[in-house]
């Protein structure tokens, strides 16, 4: 029996044995199997986060190459301010690069703009309201003062959590430039509007005046005693037409009679006669003997020189030295200058004093109708206007170097003609009679009606027209008895230019004097190509009027005349 039951005893314990070992064999194999699946998940997810980590790296690359490719600053700043990045066109438009500022506050921002600043800058940390295209100023690390356009963002960490700001700079100083350039511009052609109109107007009324002067002066003769007041009056208006024509000069709406002159002659005339009046200015020319000629108005160019040499004159109260240089010139050699020429040739004209000079401010101003740093009624700010209306309305350019005490340079530049200049021939200086019937053409009465008056004296024929299309049906019925038209270039519903035009194609022979205030847009120069035979600008005398009459008529071989 006891051997029975070792015998049992024996058998159970293989049994069990094989049991445990099966349990373990089966254990082994789920650790191992856990193993191998647990190192497969470490495979993978250290294949995922490689992945990852090269997605982002990739993604960092981007971001930073668009970061560091914009031509717009950009910077990045913690929540409180501090620099944490600097692009590297931050760099160039600011000056301040990372090494220098990581960690610290940007100090770019202007006293006049902190404030402003600040409240935008708190809403965005707070609230995290973006900010679009903010147009403000900065400051550069070596002071200067930048026209920008801002925009900010707050951006945040991987779990949604704000931790700074990104901010993106545009300089918008040559935008704002050009803004301001265009605003000038448009403020100076609104005046020169007015002015204009203002200049015709107020001519017309003086041609009243001054006609009435020359028919009582041409009466009474020098015998009476009221000679030289009535002389002293018609002084006065002719004063008074200077003025006018300055405003003139400036809106481009003043004489054009425009033909081939010599640029050369009339510096040399306009400074002898100006040196005349300022004996302590020494005068030196240097003028190109091949200049070339250019087209252009004499009485405006003259009128040019002369406000020039006395602006000069103005800066050197205790006397000094004026130069005068003339030169040929091309477009490309017209550089660093706040505007673009057209292409072509130029004549240069170069007036430079030793004057008082003037400051930035003054200079931005120099060229404004009214403006003017003498005192209360010692200027009326109309001479360097009237300079930059003309020669802009010549089609050149004008620009004023200077600096406080240091004298001013004027640079005037033309275009060039390669027309020959012609010689004008002199008419004598008295009163020029004539006994021609001249068809007188004008809307306003008192124009008519001292024009009338001033032709009968002259001993013209006169027939009346107070409108364009008055003139065309008396033309027709009349122009085999018609010399010559005194013809208004303004008039309402049909203008001078449209008459002109259609009483040529009547007689393609008739003689044409342009008369006016003004003239509008270059009219008066397109009418003068088209065959028109002259100019007169009013207020006019009767001196005047009889000269221009008789140069006009002289032309042609049709008429006779007496001169007394």
């Amino acid at each position: 029996m006891a051997g029975f039951l070792a015998l049992c005893a024996i058998y159970f314990a293989e049994k069990m044995e094989v049991k445990v070992l099966s349990s373990m064999n089966t254990a082994l194999q789920e650790e191992i199997a856990l193993r191998n699946q647990t190192e497969k998940a470490l495979r993978e997810s250290e294949d995922k986060n490689k992945r990852i980590y090269s997605k982002a790296k990739r993604a960092e690359q981007i971001y930073r190459s668009l970061l560091h490719s914009s031509a717009d600053a950009i910077s990045t700043y913690d929540l409180k301010g501090r620099t944490v990045y600097i692009s590297p066109a931050f760099t160039k438009i600011f000056g301040w690069a990372l090494e220098e500022m990581e960690g610290k506050r940007m100090p770019f921002v202007p006293q006049s703009e902190s404030e402003s600043t600040m409240a935008i800058i708190r809403d965005l940390v707070e609230n995290g309201t973006p900010c679009q295209g903010l147009e403000t100023k900065r400051y550069t690390k070596d002071g200067r003062l930048l026209d920008v356009s801002i925009s900010a963002s707050r951006y945040n960490d991987h779990e949604g959590n704000p931790i700074g700001i990104l901010l993106i700079l545009r300089d918008i100083s040559e935008k704002k430039r050009l803004e301001a350039q265009l605003q000038y511009i448009e403020r100076m052609e609104a005046i020169g509007t007015l002015a204009g109109g203002i200049a015709h107007d107020f001519n017309n009324l003086m041609m009243g005046m001054l006609g009435n002067i020359s028919l009582i002066l041409y009466d009474i003769g020098t015998e009476s005693p009221y000679y030289e007041k009535l002389k002293n009056i018609e002084k006065l208006i002719q004063s008074g037409s200077k003025l006018t024509s300055q405003l003139l000069g400036y809106a481009r709406k003043g004489k054009y009679e425009v033909r081939p002159i010599s640029l050369n002659q009339l510096v040399k005339e306009s400074s002898v006669t100006f040196g005349r009046t300022r004996k302590d200015i020494v005068i030196y020319k240097e003028l190109a003997e091949d200049l070339s000629s250019v087209m252009a108005d004499g009485a405006q160019i003259q009128q040019v020189l002369m406000n020039l040499f006395i602006n000069s004159a103005d800066a050197m109260p205790r006397g000094g030295d004026l130069f005068l240089k003339t030169m040929n010139v091309t477009h490309e050699d017209i550089g660093d200058k706040p505007y673009k020429p057209k292409s072509g040739d130029y004549i240069l004209l170069k007036v430079k004093d030793t004057g008082m000079g003037m400051d930035q401010k003054t200079m931005d101003r120099i060229f404004e109708p009214f403006f003017t740093t003498k005192e209360l009624g010692q200027g009326s700010g109309l001479g360097l206007a009237s300079v930059y209306g003309i020669i802009k309305g010549h089609g050149g350019y004008i620009d004023v170097e200077s600096k406080k005490g240091q004298g001013a340079i004027f640079n005037i530049y033309l275009p060039a003609s390669e027309k020959p200049i012609r010689k004008t021939s002199k008419i004598s200086g008295r009163i020029m009679k004539g006994n021609e019937t001249i068809l007188l053409v004008d809307d306003e009465a008192l124009v008519i009606d001292v024009g009338v008056q001033l032709l009968g004296k002259l001993g013209y024929t006169v027939i009346e027209a107070k409108s364009g299309r008055d003139a065309i049906r008396i033309f027709k019925e009349q122009n085999h008895t018609i010399d010559m038209l005194i013809l208004d270039m303004v008039m309402p519903n049909m203008g001078g230019g449209e008459v002109f035009d259609q009483i040529k194609r009547i007689d393609p022979k008739v003689k044409v004097l342009l008369s006016s205030g003004y003239s509008v847009n270059g009219e008066a120069t397109e009418i003068l190509k088209r065959g028109c035979e002259g100019f007169i600008q009013k207020p006019f005398s009767m001196e005047d009027l009889s000269k221009k009459i008789r140069e006009v008529l002289n032309r042609s071989s049709k008429s006779t005349h007496d001169s007394t």
